[in-house]
């Protein structure tokens, strides 16, 4: 990564230009820095990484209702063409919603993806957020990382049973954000994925790779789902042969689809205290390839 002077963009229709204040380094942004989803790549270069970030918007271009010049706001950017990582970026208006007083920038830039997939993994596998919900069983795996440390407070606001696993050091972390039970993956107990009160799951946030669907599959409830938020090819032939077989246990692969609908409710439930964005580290854009470290 490099540092280079470019020129600042300009709005165009249904676009504002953002003065940026906070940005996020998801795991998606450094593998493509490193080459590993090369279908994703720039065509272009120099390329700016990452897409989640937090600002104040400096100009609208034509088109854009409901935010002006001044407003705080979050925003995700398009995937292929990034820009996070710089003073100015331009987003698209239905993707930019308005920040209140009461979330930091740093808060807000951790919402777009991480807490955005967790939200759609979530009701994937039935959650409602109404208060209308099944009281449903739920484990999260990885549940310290960015999509977990969400899924597990969403899930408790949607009056789930959590099941978390993550490593040792991090127990306590996600105890305090809400799961019911927490194991460490590095014990035979963890690794084994079950229920320590021996519950059936209705579905899996599955955050982390290595883990085939043989293993979940004992584990669900009759119509159990395991939400795989990193899905190889095996996922998806596994995902494509349940259903030709009408399976009711399913491994379902799931891909972020942004929206502006679900961006103002994360950013309603940050404004609120219902929800937290942990911080793990923050570095000035000097030393932002640090962050991916």
């Amino acid at each position: 990564m490099q540092h280079v002077e470019v020129p600042v963009p300009s709005a165009k229709k249904n676009e504002v230009l953002l003065k940026l204040q906070a940005a996020t380094i998801n795991p998606v942004d450094w593998k493509i820095q490193k080459g590993d989803l090369r279908p994703l790549l720039p065509r272009r270069l120099p390329f700016i990484p990452v897409t989640d970030v937090a600002g104040v918007v400096v100009d609208v271009g034509p088109g854009v209702k409901g935010l002006t010049a001044g407003d705080q706001v979050v925003a995700m950017l398009n995937s292929f063409n990034g820009g996070g990582l710089a003073e100015y970026a331009v987003a698209s208006a239905n993707l930019t919603v308005k920040r209140p007083a009461e979330v930091s920038a740093a808060e807000g830039a951790g919402l777009p993806i991480a807490a955005g997939t967790a939200l759609q993994a979530l009701r994937s596998i039935g959650a409602k957020f109404d208060g209308t919900g099944k009281p449903l069983n739920v484990l999260v795996t990885a549940a310290s990382g960015g999509v977990g440390l969400y899924a597990v407070q969403l899930a408790k606001l949607a009056n789930l049973h959590v099941t978390a696993t993550c490593g040792a050091r991090n127990m306590d972390l996600v105890k305090s954000l809400g799961a019911d039970e927490v194991m460490d993956y590095r014990t035979p107990e963890g690794a084994s994925l079950q229920s320590p009160s021996g519950r059936k799951y209705d579905g899996v946030v599955h955050c982390t790779v290595g883990v085939s669907w043989s293993s979940f599959q004992p584990l669900l409830s009759d119509a159990g789902r395991v939400i795989d938020i990193t899905p190889n090819f095996s996922a998806i032939l596994t995902s494509a042969l349940h259903r030709m077989t009408f399976s009711k246990k399913r491994l379902v692969p799931l891909l972020l689809s942004p929206n502006k609908a679900d961006l103002e409710l994360l950013v309603g439930l940050l404004k609120e205290g219902k929800l937290k964005t942990v911080v793990d580290s923050k570095f000035p854009l000097s030393e932002a390839d640090k962050g991916k470290q």
